[in-house]
């Protein structure tokens, strides 16, 4: 088990007047122990324990020979698995519970751990996984390198007669191709008018001359996600309005990541962004906050908004992501993602973010 990261929970553990705590979001086992198990069912939980007693409770399901630093204990589907789960439990004292633990084994837990009270404690392990280390900022740096590869093999399936659908079938071949693990997400895959529905799913729409092309893709590589945005336009610009858009985000995303460094409010960064798109005369056109935080999962705890209180911290990695959305009409979104550094900024994207007119 990675001591510093459990260290790093457990400190923030004691903040909450707690010592313990049940682990049972998959993503945060793994952060903890670099083994990955989708438990579907069945009870997978890690507990800890300043006291040190920490245990990770495995069905024989899953195969899992490596030492994983932390004992385990492994039980059959008949067992008692709920028994052994608050055996491990310090009676009369309070108990921390992460938020995605399923009400059929918490209810059990409540009624027979004998723990003094019970307290939601997933923050404890948010922010530590908010603030990555080292390691951790490779493996970000090496999935948005491949998904900028990416972004550049997929605009050239851009041309006519093509779909939305036919486009995003072939993504995943690509990233296959390149080596990554998967998506972290469903391509979104946009043209013309489609492009002002912020998620809009790839359908049956056929290119033609004059369409924003929109991709929001990522890949997926060792555990860590990547995310990014671009918007083409296919054969020309078809107004000067829909270039003067295009031209309002590519400024927005790039005063938001001019002022990134450990100390800046997250609310001020979202503001940065928001400022240039409503002085353009399109505030209510910008319909989402401008970012969200990003690791082992492509949503990870944090956003970047109007009420983001929370400072930028070393470590954090998050997206940047303005839009204008213009319905029926048009749709820009330039998307990078970011690392906060110990001085300043790191982009880790380096796609171009110029006007890009696919002939």
């Amino acid at each position: 088990m990675n001591t510093q990261r459990l260290e790093s929970i457990l400190q923030k553990l004691e903040k909450q007047n707690l010592s313990q705590m049940i682990i049972s979001d998959p993503a945060a086992i793994f952060y903890l122990t670099g083994r990955y198990i989708d438990p579907g069912e069945r009870l997978y939980a890690l507990y800890i324990s300043r006291s040190g007693k920490n245990r990770i409770f495995i069905n024989n399901l899953f195969t899992v020979p490596e030492d994983l630093g932390v004992e385990k204990v492994r039980f059959s589907d008949t067992d008692d698995s709920i028994g052994l789960l608050c055996g491990a439990v310090e009676k009369g004292i309070p108990l921390g519970i992460d938020k995605i633990f399923p009400a059929r084994f918490l209810l059990p837990v409540i009624e027979r751990s004998g723990a003094s009270a019970f307290q939601l404690s997933s923050i404890c392990v948010d922010e530590a996984r908010a603030c990555k280390d080292e390691a951790e900022r490779e493996l970000m740096r090496e999935a948005s390198r491949l998904n900028d590869r990416a972004m550049a093999r997929f605009r050239g399936l851009i041309r006519e007669g093509v779909t939305e659908e036919a486009i995003a079938a072939q993504m995943a071949d690509i990233y296959r191709e390149l080596g990554v693990d998967g998506c972290s997400f469903e391509p979104l895959v946009g043209f013309g008018a489609n492009c002002a529905n912020g998620h809009h799913a790839p359908g049956k729409t056929v290119l033609k001359p004059g369409d924003t092309v929109l991709f929001d893709v990522g890949c997926k590589k060792n555990g860590y996600c990547a995310d990014m945005t671009r918007t083409f336009f296919y054969k020309k610009v078809p107004s000067e309005k829909h270039r003067q858009i295009y031209e309002t985000v590519r400024r927005a995303n790039e005063a938001a990541e001019a002022i990134l460094k450990p100390g800046v409010p997250l609310c001020e960064i979202d503001r940065a962004a928001r400022r240039i798109i409503e002085e353009a005369g399109y505030g209510p056109n910008f319909t989402h906050r401008l970012g969200h935080f990003i690791g082992l999962e492509v949503h990870d705890y944090g956003d970047v908004s109007e009420t983001a209180t929370a400072v930028a911290e070393p470590g954090n990695i998050f997206s940047i992501e303005p839009g204008i959305y213009v319905e029926g009409e048009v749709g820009v979104r330039i998307e990078d993602l970011v690392l906060i550094t110990e001085d300043g900024c790191e982009i880790l994207n380096s796609y171009s973010k110029e006007l890009d007119i696919v002939e």
